[in-house]
C-alpha cells in the first residue's frame, strides 16, 4: 500500500449555526477538495486520517494492474524456469480459467468470493484439472503480494480439496474388445494410431509427434524410441522436443504385430510424421478430432448428432443399435458396443504387460512414468482385480497357519 502523505497539519476556526469548529482540507483522489471539520483539534485529525487513507486505498487499487495484465507478466516469468509442455498447461488454464473470469478486474480488487465463483465453471471438470487451477491462482496471488504488487492475499484460505468430478476408474479394453476396434477401423485413418496406442503405450501427444527417424524397423529386434511431443496453440500444431519429464524420454519394443503395422504404413507414406494429414504434416487439433471420430461414428450409444435441414443444421438424438449401418452413411456399421478414449489404449498396453508378469520397474520405464508411485497405484488394482486371484496370494501367503501348526500356534 502506498504510505500515508505526511504534511503540516493546518487548522483553523469556524462558526457555523451559532458553534464553533475546527476544519481543514485535503484533496481526494481524484484532485478535488474535501473539507472536514470537528469540535476539536483531535476529531479533525482523526478525520483526516482516516480520509488519507481511504485516499490511498483508492489511489493504490487505482494503479493495480488488472487479472489479466499481471497473469500475463506472471506467465512471462515462468517461462524462465519451466519446461516449454508446462508453460503450454499453465497458459491454456489460466487464460480459460482465470483470465476468461476475472481478467478486467484489478488484482487488488480480488476477493476470495470473486475467485469461489470464478471456480464454478473448473468444478465441473475433473478433481485434477480442479485442483491444478486453484494452485494457479494461489501462485498468481501470492507472486503478487510478495511483489508488493497486492495488499492482502484472497486465496490464503482457497482449499483445492474435494473440488472438481472425481476420475471415473480407468478402463482397460478385453481381447476380445480390442480385435472388435480393430475391425471396426481397419483400413480407415485412426487404425495406426490405435495401434501404437494397443502395442507401445504410447501417450496422444507422443503418437501424433512421432516421426520415421524414431522408428526403427530394420533391426533384428524392432523398436521406436519417444522424443517428441505434439502440442497445439491455436489449434495449430506444435512439436517440442522438450518432453515432460525425463521418464518420457525412453526407447520401446514392437511386438511383431505393431512392427508389420508400421512396416506396411511406412510404404504408403509420404511424410516424415507417422500419422499425418493429406500435406504431410502433423495433426491440428481439429484433425485429430475429426481422426477419433472415426471409432465414435461406430459406436452403438446415444448421443447428439447434426443434420442439414432447410440449409441449417439441427440437433438430434442418435440411438444407434448395435449391427446397424448408419442412415446417411452404408459405410459405417455400429459395431461397438463399448467406449474408446485414447488413454484407454495406453491403459490396456500398462494393463497387458502386468498381466504378462512384467516386473513394476519395466513397467515403470516403458510407460515413460516418471514416480513409481504412479506404477504402483495401477499395478496393485490390475495384478489383483480379480477375487480369484487374490484368494490364491493369500492362501500361500498363510498356509503356515493351516491345520496342526495353527493349533500348536495355540
Amino acid at each position: 500500500m502506498a504510505a500515508k502523505r505526511k504534511r503540516i497539519p493546518r487548522y483553523s476556526k469556524v462558526q457555523i449555526n451559532g458553534h464553533e469548529y475546527y476544519k481543514t482540507d485535503i484533496e481526494d483522489a481524484d484532485g478535488k477538495r474535501v473539507i472536514l471539520y470537528g469540535k476539536t483539534r483531535e476529531e479533525v485529525y482523526d478525520k483526516e486520517m482516516a480520509a488519507l487513507e481511504q485516499i490511498d486505498n483508492a489511489t493504490f487499487r487505482r494503479k493495480s494492474p488488472t487479472v489479466a495484465e499481471y497473469c500475463e507478466k506472471w506467465l512471462l516469468m515462468q517461462s524462465v524456469h519451466i519446461r516449454a509442455t508446462t508453460l503450454i498447461d499453465y497458459t491454456s488454464k489460466v487464460r480459460r480459467h482465470i483470465i476468461k473470469e476475472l481478467g478486467e478486474k484489478r488484482m487488488a480488487d480480488v476477493t476470495l468470493d470473486d475467485i469461489q465463483v470464478a471456480l464454478v465453471p473448473v468444478s465441473k471438470k475433473s478433481a485434477s484439472v480442479y485442483k491444478s487451477v486453484v494452485i494457479l491462482y494461489k501462485s498468481i496471488f501470492r507472486a503478487a503480494k510478495e511483489s508488493h504488487v497486492i495488499d492482502t492475499n484472497p486465496t490464503i484460505y482457497l482449499e483445492a480439496k474435494g473440488g472438481g468430478v472425481p476420475q471415473e476408474e480407468r478402463q482397460a479394453l478385453t481381447d476380445e474388445q480390442v480385435e472388435r476396434l480393430l475391425d471396426a477401423i481397419r483400413g480407415l485413418p485412426p487404425y495406426v494410431f490405435v495401434m501404437i496406442g494397443l502395442y507401445a503405450g504410447l501417450r496422444r501427444e507422443e503418437i501424433l509427434a512421432l516421426q520415421w527417424d524414431s522408428v526403427y524397423l530394420d533391426t533384428d529386434a524392432p523398436y521406436l524410441t519417444v522424443r517428441r511431443a505434439w502440442h497445439t496453440e491455436h489449434n495449430r500444431p506444435v512439436i517440442l522436443t522438450e518432453l515432460k519429464t525425463k521418464a518420457a524420454e525412453r526407447n520401446i519394443p514392437l511386438p511383431d504385430r505393431l512392427a508389420e503395422c508400421l512396416k506396411e504404413a511406412k510404404k504408403k507414406s509420404t511424410s516424415d510424421y507417422v500419422i499425418a494429414n493429406q500435406d504431410g504434416e502433423p495433426l491440428s487439433y481439429t484433425q485429430f478430432k475429426r481422426l477419433w471420430q472415426y471409432i465414435v461414428t461406430r459406436t452403438a450409444k446415444p448421443r447428439m448428432a447434426r443434420k442439414l435441414v432447410d440449409g441449417k443444421y439441427v440437433k438430434y438424438m442418435l440411438y444407434p443399435k448395435l449391427g446397424e449401418k448408419a442412415r446417411n452413411n452404408g459405410h459405417v456399421v455400429y459395431s461397438l458396443d463399448f467406449d474408446v478414449t485414447p488413454h484407454m489404449l495406453r491403459h490396456t498396453y500398462i494393463t497387458n504387460l502386468i498381466h504378462a508378469s512384467v516386473d513394476p520397474k519395466t513397467v515403470q520405464y516403458l510407460a515413460g512414468h516418471e514416480s513409481s508411485k504412479i506404477t504402483m497405484d495401477i499395478y496393485a488394482k490390475v495384478k489383483y482385480n480379480k477375487p480369484e486371484q487374490l484368494a490364491g496370494v493369500l492362501s500361500g501367503a498363510f498356509a503356515e497357519w493351516d491345520g496342526g501348526e495353527y493349533e500348536a500356534a495355540q
